[in-house]
């Protein structure tokens, strides 16, 4: 297989990550850890990893020029991505969290115009106002019970920020992606992530009852550091050097189905009219938004 159709294959596994872990990261959050507590524990354990797998790759320097490239994808693709997600996933129900997440690609595209002075249609313009639509009303209306959607609007104003942070992330890391090899990339870029984590998270951490928490939640923890944030990441760059970043966005369509899927086979949440009609207006104006670039351009 080619290199593209392993990237293709690479971008997939990512969405089935990401899809398992709306649920599972929120069936942890707040019982055994808080949203930012849990951050903490996910950067150090990537940290570590890549740390150690650094070991079997090239011996690379990262280049003084690329230092604020690197420093500014940290932020956004670490620090306040993973922040704005588990505190908004804390607020919010999965499903509505999903569907907000799909905006992604608009906000790519439309950094894309900016910064990589990529063209834009009428169509293109129609479809980010469809979009937006779709995001206000699940932003505004998008409820849950009680128990599981503690403050729903401003847990998805969150993952608008964290869907927002994402896309920068993917714009930012494109061209440094391609220099480094992405054991070397992804270690100093979760290492610098950890420094600007841990001032939110280490008192969450402290105050945790690690002796109290059952094996079904540590392995939820686990499934979280291990395949939906380290697995993830290594899958990505990958996506991300060999396709457009506009591309490697699209597979974010994916990624409410499957967390629908998991969210209701789990009993974690369930659908409503506000979430297919808020997820329709989505998806219609995603593909406005995306379906020349992720044709013409992958």
């Amino acid at each position: 297989m080619s290199r593209r159709t392993w990237a293709l294959i690479a971008a997939s596994f990512v969405a089935l990550f990401y899809g398992a872990n709306y649920t599972i990261a929120k069936d942890v959050m707040p019982h055994y850890v808080q949203p930012f507590g849990f951050i903490v524990l996910r950067v150090v354990g990537i940290t570590i990893l890549f740390w150690a797998i650094s070991f079997f790759g090239p011996k690379e320097k990262i280049a003084r020029a690329d230092v604020p490239r690197l420093i500014a994808a940290s932020f956004f693709g670490i620090a306040l991505n993973m922040l704005a997600f588990f505190q908004g996933l804390y607020y919010t129900t999965p499903i509505n969290a999903s569907v907000v997440m799909v905006t992604a690609p608009m906000v790519v595209l439309v950094l894309s115009v900016v910064f990589l002075k990529e063209r834009i249609t009428m169509l293109k313009i129609i479809g980010i106002f469809i979009g937006l639509l779709g995001t206000l009303l699940i932003v505004v209306y998008g409820k849950g019970d009680e128990v599981s959607a503690r403050n729903p609007m401003l847990g998805n104003v969150l993952i608008l920020i964290n869907a927002t942070s994402y896309a920068c992330y993917i714009i930012i890391v494109k061209k440094i992606a391609q220099k480094y090899h992405p054991f070397t990339f992804m270690k100093w870029l979760c290492t610098i992530g950890l420094v600007f984590v841990l001032p939110f998270g280490y008192s969450q951490v402290a105050t945790m009852s690690f002796e109290t928490i059952p094996l079904g939640a540590y392995l939820k923890i686990g499934y979280v550091i291990l395949f939906a944030t380290f697995g993830t990441y290594v899958l990505n760059i990958f996506a991300i050097r060999e396709l457009k970043p506009t591309t490697v966005a699209v597979f974010i369509y994916v990624q409410p189905l499957l967390a629908t899927l998991f969210a209701i086979a789990l009993g974690s949440d369930q659908l409503d009219w506000i979430k297919i009609v808020a997820a329709l207006l989505i998806f219609t104006g995603v593909y406005l938004v995306t379906k020349v670039s992720a044709i013409a351009k992958a």
